[in-house]
């Protein structure tokens, strides 16, 4: 089962969900794989501490011009949607950071000038915490594109039995490209007016995905009741309630996981786990 763990806006708790379900479902005898899909700033390996067996680059496409073929026709530049690509005066300028490597250029180019050459975009870190299999993606410092990042960590994952994504914040195409393809999407949020704003977003968004989603509460214990009222208009199931405890922020100072610091919170992410694994069951059914 492939569950991605995401959230509307930053800072409700995502990455600390994410975790405590690996280890949860890591001690349970499953064979898990934790994705840390959040590549612009991954800090997942804070908490599971992995032992790292191997780093690999990402490498992305782009064009490559020999200028002694080129007639200057400047077709490459108009089919390019992203000005990665630009003819002038039979010189050619390449924009390598703006290259989504669609490989439109190349394929156009009349005279077979553009050849495909590539560039590191990232890097992935695998390794292994206890029983959960980790993998990290890095997006490279000064880049702007982390799809294809998220899209070779996901591309690197284990055949477990549990696969948790962490996906990065928010709804756009990071986030997309994180939850593509999962069996659930669980939406971490807090019951505050920008979490309920953000709630619909990201609600809004894995519909048009046509993807299974369900709600964490996270700090539910303050705030109003309209994110239950929210959800329960809506018929999105909320599968746990995750109270403030000040023994959480903690361990959470200390890079130490929920489920060892607080006895009380082992169980409460013992039986999220439980109701993520029967809503695939029901699917199954």
């Amino acid at each position: 089962m492939k569950i991605a763990v995401c959230s509307g806006k930053g800072g409700t708790g995502k990455t600390t969900v994410a975790t405590n379900l690996a280890v949860m479902a890591a001690r349970t005898g499953r064979s898990v794989g934790y994705l840390d899909c959040d590549v612009e700033e991954p800090n997942g390996f804070l908490f599971l501490k992995p032992t790292i067996h191997e780093t690999r680059p990402v490498n992305v496409s782009v064009p490559a011009v020999d200028l002694n073929a080129c007639n200057g026709c400047g077709q490459c530049g108009r089919i390019c949607q992203y000005s990665a690509i630009v003819a002038m005066n039979r010189q050619v300028l390449v924009f390598a950071e703006l290259c989504h490597g669609c490989s439109g250029c190349w394929l156009a180019c009349p005279t077979g000038a553009i050849t495909e050459s590539r560039r590191q975009t990232g890097q992935l870190e695998i390794g292994t915490a206890g029983a959960v299999h980790c993998i990290s993606g890095v997006l490279a410092v000064g880049e702007a594109m982390s799809p294809p990042v998220i899209a070779a960590v996901k591309g690197a994952a284990p055949d477990a039995d549990v696969l948790i994504v962490d996906s990065p914040p928010g709804t756009s195409c990071p986030v997309i490209e994180s939850v593509r393809g999962s069996d659930l999407v669980l939406l971490v949020t807090e019951p505050t007016p920008f979490g309920l704003h953000d709630l619909k977003l990201a609600v809004e968004m894995v519909r048009a995905l046509d993807l299974p989603l369900a709600v964490v509460i996270n700090r539910s214990d303050g705030g109003s009741d309209d994110t239950r009222t929210y959800c329960a208009d809506e018929r999105i199931d909320v599968l746990a309630e995750i109270p403030d405890d000040r023994r959480v922020a903690e361990a959470y100072s200390r890079g130490e996981m929920a489920c060892d610091a607080v006895g009380a919170h082992q169980q409460l992410y013992s039986d999220l786990l439980g109701r993520v694994l029967d809503r695939r069951s029901d699917h199954v059914r």
